[in-house]
C-alpha cells in the first residue's frame, strides 16, 4: 500500500489543519484557548527557539514535562526541525531521568522547575552533568527566571524570533517522513527500560483508527492521559490536528474535574484504563453530571478484573459507548480495536477485531503452533506500524522477534468463535500499576542495593484500585531488623512512586526451581492470599468496634 499511501510528517500536522479549519478552536489548557491558526503559529515560535538554542537535526532533545501547552508546542515543533523527540514519564525520579538521559544520547532536557508539589529542579541539581556527556543543557519551562546553569524557554522564545523563516522552512523541508521522530520509553516484556524508535509512518495509523472511531471537527476530546505515553500522546496530541477535533488538556488525571469538564465543555470522546473507568464512575455516582455530550472512547476491557468496571461504566457514563483495543508502544495502538455499534458483551469482554495494517497470530510460545478459537496463546504482531527498534539495544531488538519476523508481545489472548480477540494478561513477569509498565527486575535491583536485603523478589499483587500493584518478597540479612517502611523509604525518590512496594513481605526462604531460579508463581499465589488475610482481618476488627458502638450506653442513658 506504500505506493499509494501518502507520506506525511508530525511537523506539518498544524499547518495542515490551521489550512484546513484556521478559525477552530484545536487546544484548551487551563484558562488557556488556540485555534488551529494559533496553534501552527506557536508550534513555529517553539520550532525557532529550538533552532536558537541549537537543536541540530536527528538530535534528541527529552520532555519532562507534564501535560501543558508547551509539551504539545516543543513536540511538534522537534518534529518540525527534524530533531527527535525523547518524552519522559513525569513520575521517574533521579534514578530513572538518569538512565533515559544517557541511554538515549539527549542532547538537550526541557523540563519545569516545579509542578504542584513535585520539585522538578531540586532533581535536576542532583544530576551530576559530567556522567552525560551528549548533555550540552538543560531548559526550563517556569514562571520565574531560570537559576544560574539553566536555560530559560521564555528567554528562548524571545532569542528565536531572530530564526528567518526561510531556516525554518528549510529544516522542515529536509525531514524524511521515515526518520525517526520520537523514542518512547518502555519497560517492555523484558529487561530495564528500552526506547522504541517510530517514524512518522504512525500517522496512517492513527488515521485509520480515527476513521473508525467516527471522529470529526464536531468532536472534542478530553485528554488526562500522559503525554509521554503513546496513549495519551496517540489519541490526544496527534488525532486532534488530523482531524480537527478540539483536545482539552488536563495536567492530571481528577475525575471530578473531568466530569465538570465533560459537562461545561461538551466533550464527546475520552480514553483511559479501567483505574480511570473506575474513579469516574465512583465521582459520576456521588455527583452526577450532565454527561449527554459523550459519545465514545477506547477503554481496554480484555482483562477478566476490566469486564465489571467496563460494564460499570456502561451504565454509569451514559449515553458513551467505550470501545475496547489492544496495543502496545512497540507496535503502536489498535492492533485490534472494537467497532462503535458493538454490543454491550463485545464493548466489555473483547479487545476488538484485527485493524487494518496489522497481522495478528495467537500461538503457543514453545512450538508457534497457532491456538483455535477458544485457547491461550501468545499474541504476535506484524504490521506497517511496529517500531523501528530499541535504541542501542539491536540484541533485545533481535530477541523481540521470532525467525519468521513476528514481534513477540509476551501478552497472552485468545480468538473468539466472532473472530474479535481477547487480552488476558502477560505471559512474563511485567506489572502494569494503573496503566503504568513496571519492570519488577529494575525494582529487584534497587532492592538488592540495600545492605541488609540478601535476596528480593517483585510480583504482582491484585489491588482494588490500580488492577495490580507491585509486592516485594524480602530475604533480610542475618541479623538485620529491616521493616517495610524502611523498605519502601529506600525506594521513594529513586524511582517513580509507581514502582515501590505497596506491599512488603519478609520471607526466610524462596521457593526455587530445579535450575535455580525463585518460582514468582508461587509468590504471586502467596501475595494474593495474604492480601485477602490481611483484608479478612480488617473487616473482623471494623464488625467487632461497630457491635461495642452498639452494646455501649449512650452518655445521656448512663447519667439516668
Amino acid at each position: 500500500m506504500e505506493h499509494w499511501y501518502p507520506k506525511r510528517r508530525f511537523g506539518d500536522l498544524y499547518d495542515e489543519a490551521a489550512a484546513r479549519w484556521p478559525d477552530r478552536e484545536a487546544l484548551v489548557y487551563r484558562d488557556r484557548r488556540y485555534t488551529f491558526a494559533e496553534a501552527a503559529a506557536k508550534v513555529d515560535e517553539a520550532a525557532r527557539a529550538l533552532i536558537g538554542l541549537g537543536v541540530g537535526p536527528g538530535e534528541h532533545v527529552a520532555l519532562w514535562l507534564t501535560n501543558c501547552d508547551e509539551w504539545v508546542f516543543i513536540h511538534f515543533a522537534l518534529a518540525k526541525i527534524g530533531a527527535v523527540t525523547v518524552p519522559v514519564n513525569t513520575r521517574f525520579r533521579t534514578r530513572d531521568l538518569a538512565y533515559v538521559l544517557k541511554q538515549s544520547d539527549s542532547a538537550m532536557l526541557v523540563a519545569h522547575d516545579v509542578s504542584g508539589p513535585v520539585d522538578y529542579l531540586a532533581m535536576l541539581r542532583e544530576l551530576d552533568r559530567a556522567d552525560f556527556p551528549e548533555l550540552r543543557g538543560i531548559v526550563l519551562v517556569s514562571e520565574g527566571e531560570a537559576p544560574e546553569g539553566f536555560a530559560d524557554w521564555r528567554a528562548a522564545l524571545e532569542t528565536g524570533r531572530a530564526v528567518p523563516e526561510e531556516e525554518l522552512g528549510a529544516r522542515a523541508a529536509a525531514v524524511a517522513p521515515d526518520d525517526v521522530a520520537f523514542i518512547m520509553y518502555t519497560s517492555g516484556t523484558t529487561g530495564f527500560p528500552k526506547g522504541a524508535m517510530h517514524s512518522h509512518k504512525l500517522i496512517r495509523n492513527n488515521e485509520e483508527r480515527g476513521f473508525k472511531l467516527g471522529l470529526t471537527v464536531e468532536d472534542t476530546i478530553l485528554n488526562y492521559l500522559p503525554l509521554f505515553h503513546a496513549f495519551g500522546y496517540s489519541e490526544g496530541a496527534l488525532m486532534s490536528p488530523l482531524f480537527g477535533t478540539r483536545q482539552i488538556l488536563t495536567a492530571t488525571f481528577d475525575p471530578d474535574e473531568c466530569l465538570d469538564l465533560i459537562e461545561a465543555e461538551g466533550v464527546s470522546v475520552m480514553h483511559g484504563f479501567e483505574a480511570h473507568m473506575k474513579g469516574l464512575c465512583e465521582a459520576q455516582e456521588a455527583r452526577p453530571r450532565d454527561l449527554s455530550s459523550l459519545r465514545t472512547g477506547l477503554f481496554a476491557a480484555g482483562m477478566k478484573s476490566a469486564t465489571p468496571v467496563c460494564r460499570r461504566g456502561a451504565e454509569t457514563l451514559k449515553p458513551m459507548r467505550a470501545v475496547s483495543g489492544f496495543g502496545m508502544t512497540e507496535v503502536w495502538l489498535g492492533v485490534t480495536v472494537g467497532s462503535v455499534d458493538d454490543g454491550l458483551e463485545r464493548r466489555t469482554e473483547t479487545s476488538g477485531y484485527p485493524a487494518p495494517g496489522y497481522e495478528l497470530r495467537i500461538v503457543d510460545p514453545e512450538t508457534l503452533a497457532s491456538c483455535p478459537p477458544g485457547i491461550e496463546g501468545e499474541l504476535q504482531v506484524r504490521g506497517f506500524s511496529l517500531m523501528l527498534g530499541y535504541y542501542k539495544k539491536p540484541a533485545e531488538t533481535a530477541g523481540s522477534y521470532t525467525e519468521d519476523g513476528w514481534f513477540r508481545t509476551g501478552d497472552m489472548g485468545l480468538w473468539r468463535e466472532d473472530g474479535y480477540m481477547r487480552f488476558l494478561g502477560r505471559y512474563k513477569d511485567m506489572l502494569k500499576v494503573g496503566g503504568e509498565n513496571v519492570d519488577p527486575m529494575e525494582v529487584e535491583g534497587l532492592l538488592l542495593d540495600h545492605p541488609e536485603i540478601r535476596q528480593a523478589a517483585v510480583v504482582g499483587a491484585p489491588d482494588a484500585r490500580l488492577a495490580e500493584v507491585a509486592a516485594a518478597y524480602v530475604e533480610r540479612e542475618p541479623g538485620s531488623r529491616l521493616d517495610a517502611a524502611a523498605v519502601t523509604a529506600w525506594c521513594r525518590g529513586k524511582v517513580a512512586s509507581f514502582k515501590i512496594p505497596a506491599h512488603v513481605f519478609f520471607i526466610d526462604e524462596f521457593p526455587m526451581t530445579a535450575s535455580g531460579k525463585i518460582r514468582k508463581v508461587e509468590l504471586r499465589a502467596d501475595a494474593q492470599k495474604r492480601i485477602e488475610q490481611r483484608a479478612d482481618a480488617q473487616k473482623r476488627i471494623e464488625r467487632r468496634a461497630d457491635a461495642q458502638k452498639r452494646i455501649e450506653p449512650r452518655g445521656d442513658m448512663a447519667a439516668c
